[in-house]
């Protein structure tokens, strides 16, 4: 019996000098610490996410950066959690609209899966003893859409009697705090990981390698325009008539390679195309190749007004990654009649649109997520003709106005960053608007909107104020809306908003911001594309 209270004895002696030097092996500084409770803050089970992201960081490296990589996998194991429950609500109406946009909410969570798994892989390649600017960027751009997400997902419910929208708002609330947190650990660490740009000698450019452009485009414009039929090689044909290898374009893309890191190119015979088309995440790098503006033309008629939710109204939809058309025309024939009704919804990184139309009313082009680029394009629309919360540059474009539905007034943008670590916005240079009826600029959809006009002619019916009130005082403090060297006869500031969010940009500097250099992180993945830009400010 004394030797057992002996063995006891020593054993708790044993605990007692052993475990406080586990503790302080894993206990974290007070840096660490803060950013802990930084990627916890205002869940609805800190202690389970403090103790989740804990275990995860012990287990990996030590410092900050594993926190950030095991914050982020916690939020993937939640968005895993989220998909299902949202999944079984489904089975629960019998309503045409909430069975939508239950659906709609478990494709969005699918995108939230994918941008968080992506940026997992991305925190493995950074160095934080090199630059590493081009993967921070895409790091930040993956987490900024990842939050968005789940807000479409909830506006998805809009014009159903709210009772479904309660459930799925409960499950999806967790998530989109910890992705919001993340963006902010994220922006912390930012401080503290290199994400220098190494300068060639001229000082203009990134140095970085590149593959060889595409066979079948040049980045001379008027070569390219002469050569256009012959220097086409196309791994498929879509044609009306019979002539090419399918004859509709969702066949084409259906019959793609999935995950390919390839350019895969399909040829689009002129022709109206009546049908729409969804890009799966899995079809990447793709290029749509039309006849040109007019004459291949792909429509549709989907609109809120005849029962679909503004996300799956959309006539051609992409979320495929490397997309780019060229030479099409999309549009959406529901009229103004049909309220939100989509002519193109892009949801693909790093996507490309040139020499393209995008052609509808109220919502013309839903630039819901992730880097976008157009060039040479022309945008009609009357209500929010450009919205959503992607991360774009509109270059060199024309955005005409129609005749609006009575009541209504005619906005070319409403851009919905709802965070201000959100890296999204809007930005147009060297556009014409064509604004023949009364125009505004833009309106703030969501709290943080971001967008600037810069070096573009404004038409005479741009109104004096130049920018819209959503309702009362909403955003007005904390969007950023801005104007550089604008010119034309609706170009005059005088009568411009006084909003604490509005700024006349007067230094280049602050103008360079928005710039395909700066804005989109272009020279990491536009020259691969072979499609003309203007990576700086004009002159």
């Amino acid at each position: 019996m004394a030797s057992k209270i002996i063995i006891t004895i020593q054993i708790l002696i044993a605990l007692w000098i052993i475990l406080p030097l586990i503790k302080a092996q894993w206990q974290p500084n007070s840096f660490e610490a803060s950013l802990l409770h930084q990627a916890c803050f205002n869940t609805e089970n800190r202690t389970a996410c403090l103790s989740r992201i804990s275990t995860a960081h012990r287990q990996g490296a030590n410092g900050p950066i594993p926190i950030l990589h095991a914050a982020i996998n916690g939020a993937l194991e939640e968005a895993t959690e989220t998909i299902e429950h949202v999944s079984d609500m489904s089975a629960v109406s019998n309503d045409l609209r909430e069975e939508m946009a239950v659906r709609d909410c478990v494709e969005l969570l699918g995108y939230s899966s994918d941008e968080l798994k992506w940026s997992l892989e991305m925190m493995e390649e950074i160095d934080p003893e090199v630059g590493n600017s081009h993967r921070e960027e895409s790091l930040r751009s993956w987490l900024s859409a990842a939050l968005s997400n789940q807000e479409t997902c909830m506006d998805g419910f809009d014009g159903t009697d709210g009772r479904l929208h309660v459930h799925v708002e409960s499950k999806v609330r967790q998530l989109t705090q910890l992705v919001s947190n993340i963006l902010a650990l994220h922006k912390r660490l930012r401080s503290i990981i290199p994400h220098t740009v190494h300068e060639n000698n001229t000082g203009s450019s990134a140095t970085f390698d590149l593959p060889p452009l595409p066979d079948w485009l040049t980045r001379d414009d008027e070569e390219l325009m002469r050569k256009r039929r012959r220097s086409v090689h196309a791994d498929a044909v879509v044609a009306l008539d019979g002539t090419g290898h399918f004859r509709s374009i969702g066949e084409a893309i259906n019959n793609a390679p999935s995950h390919t890191s390839r350019r895969y190119v399909i040829y689009v015979k002129q022709g109206e195309y009546k049908e729409n088309v969804d890009v799966k995440r899995k079809r990447r790098n793709i290029a749509l190749i039309g006849d040109g503006i007019g004459k291949t033309v792909i429509s549709g008629s989907r609109s809120f007004a005849s029962g679909w939710t503004t996300f799956r109204s959309a006539t051609f939809a992409v979320s495929g990654p490397g997309f780019m058309a060229r030479d099409i025309t999309f549009r959406n024939n529901a009229g103004p009649q049909g309220r939100q009704a989509v002519a193109l919804r892009v949801d693909s990184d790093r996507s490309v649109f040139y020499r393209c139309s995008i052609e509808g009313y109220q919502d013309t082009l839903y630039a819901h997520s992730l880097r976008q680029f157009y060039r040479d394009c022309n945008i009609y629309g009357t209500v929010d003709i450009i919205f959503g919360n992607g991360l774009v540059v509109v270059q060199h474009s024309n955005i005409y106005n129609r005749i609006p539905l009575p009541g209504q007034q005619v906005t070319i943008t409403a851009q919905g960053r709802k965070d201000p670590n959100q890296d999204t916005g809007f930005s147009m240079q060297d556009c014409f608007v064509d604004a023949t009826y009364p125009t505004y600029l833009g309106r703030p959809w969501k709290p943080y909107s971001r967008t600037v006009f810069m070096q573009s002619y404004l038409g005479p019916q741009v109104a004096p104020a130049g920018w819209l009130v959503w309702y009362g005082n909403f955003g007005l403090d904390t969007l950023f809306y801005g104007e550089y060297m604008n010119h034309g006869p609706g170009a005059g500031l005088g009568g411009r908003v006084k909003w604490p969010g509005y700024h006349i940009i007067k230094d280049p500097a602050m103008a360079a911001m928005f710039t395909v250099r700066r804005f989109i992180d272009g020279l990491s993945w536009l020259p691969n594309t072979g499609v003309i830009f203007t990576a700086d400010l004009d002159g």
